[in-house]
């Protein structure tokens, strides 16, 4: 089974550098053309199914890169950022660098935000749930997070050594029955590479 990993396209707060979390923001005008540019790669693999968080920015990727019935979940929606929801990230890298990046590394909780270990917990869960039902590649239309989650659950790649996921990129695993999990691809955009993508 493949896990095609699509992270939504650039939202208008992604635009702005503020942080989202579980804000409920849609996709700015170059997140949509991101997402429709990604369309004809996903028609191409010809996904079995699809499940997606249920925040705005995911749906309106999900109907871009054209996801036939997909299952919306509160299961695969991002890491609760709490107090940080809505800040600047120059704001936040101000006033305590090292708190911004323990949380980009998944050791520092913002007052009031979910724990990188529950997190974890929390979508591997769903996708797992999934695993159990015969597909032969999965499509997962979610949020850079849950891309970056579901790595470390299922290669042990922390979030520390994982570069931030581009908007409207995708990210494919391989899994299989007594085989250890395989990244094949990583950060793929159908315009060109992306070397500095936003956090």
């Amino acid at each position: 089974m493949r896990l095609l990993l699509v992270r939504h396209g650039q939202s208008e707060w992604n635009a702005a550098r503020r942080l989202q979390g579980q804000a409920d923001i849609g996709l700015s005008e170059l997140g949509k053309s991101q997402a429709g540019a990604l369309r004809p790669v996903i028609d191409g693999i010809g996904p079995c199914r699809t499940i997606a968080s249920d925040l705005k920015r995911v749906r309106e990727t999900t109907s871009r890169i054209g996801a036939e019935a997909p299952r919306f979940t509160r299961g695969l929606r991002e890491i609760d950022v709490g107090d940080w929801t809505g800040r600047s990230i120059d704001d936040l890298v101000a006033e305590d660098e090292a708190a911004y990046l323990g949380w980009r590394a998944g050791s520092v909780a913002p007052p009031g935000g979910e724990a990188w270990e529950d997190f974890v917990v929390r979508v591997s869960g769903v996708v797992e749930t999934e695993c159990s039902r015969p597909c032969r590649n999965l499509l997962i239309v979610c949020h850079g997070g849950v891309v970056r989650a579901i790595l470390q659950r299922f290669i042990g790649l922390d979030p520390a050594h994982i570069i931030p996921v581009a908007p409207a990129s995708l990210t494919v695993l391989r899994i299989g029955a007594g085989k250890p999990a395989r990244l094949e691809l990583f950060n793929y955009l159908p315009k060109g590479l992306e070397f500095e993508a936003p956090d």
